[in-house]
């Protein structure tokens, strides 16, 4: 769940099965079964009072931003084909499921698990959280399916929310080791559910710092502008080659033979 969806691909030694459209795309290359159930956790974290207005509106912010980018900085050059820009080897693969357990699978359930045992704590804690995972996967798959959106806008979303959800992060983790305490005389259970959205909370914050630092800035995007500037040097050179031809063929008109 590290938000590089565009970043997977499969080990190219490994024969690949008919590739699915592109819009099927996100954090694990195949959660588009699950995407109505967030589009649900989303209504209802926005509905429910659960998350902050800051989060509420960061991906409305952040929607906008990636459209006048796609519009006036970086318009797209595709010519169409695979959207993957990170070639991903089979431990990038598995760094990407333990990233969309920790980050997505885990939370949901805390959250779930928050609601069964009445624990209010932390179903407010994690929502934030939860919530802008949801709507980065949402984003990307929108993002995925439309060919106005270049590499390095692409690139922007997993980015963008992940430096958000670092922040969303520490006051979780703030929340879970300083304004909570366990009763007195817990049971097991009551341990195991205390330390379980400790120990949550502090994989997050770790993994989507490592991912954020040790990835997504120094590789993905680089890759992204390495690819975007590629594909713009190949318009270029081939409208440049057209206007050539142009001139040469006004300059030396074909000679008409004579009866």
């Amino acid at each position: 769940m590290s938000g590089v969806s565009l970043a997977v691909a499969a080990d190219k030694t490994v024969p690949k099965p008919k590739q699915e459209p592109v819009g099927s795309m996100t954090m694990m290359g195949s959660l588009r079964v699950i995407e109505l159930q967030l589009v649900a956790f989303v209504l209802v974290f926005s509905a429910s009072g659960l998350v902050p207005l800051l989060d509420l509106l960061f991906p409305a912010l952040i929607s906008i931003y990636l459209l006048v980018l796609a519009r006036f900085a970086f318009p797209s050059y595709s010519r169409g084909g695979s959207q993957q820009i990170f070639h991903g080897s089979r431990l990038f693969q598995a760094y990407v499921v333990v990233g969309t357990t920790v980050g997505l699978f885990l939370p949901l359930a805390y959250v779930l698990g928050g609601f069964g045992r009445g624990d209010e704590h932390a179903v407010r804690c994690a929502s934030p959280h939860l919530f802008l995972v949801s709507f980065q996967i949402l984003t990307e798959n929108i993002i995925s399916s439309l060919s106005m959106f270049s590499p390095p806008v692409r690139a922007l979303v997993p980015l963008m929310y992940t430096v958000r959800r670092i922040f969303v992060d520490i006051d979780w983790m703030h929340n879970v080791w300083l304004n909570k305490t366990l009763p007195a005389n817990p049971h097991l259970k009551e341990k195991a559910w205390f330390w379980f959205g400790r120990v949550l909370a502090v994989a997050n914050l770790v993994y989507y710092s490592i991912n954020l630092f040790g990835f997504l800035i120094p590789r993905f995007l680089p890759r992204a502008f390495k690819r975007y500037f590629q594909e713009r040097g190949e318009i270029y050179a081939k409208e440049a080659e057209d206007k050539r031809y142009v001139v040469i063929n006004k300059s030396y008109p074909p000679v008409k033979k004579s009866d």
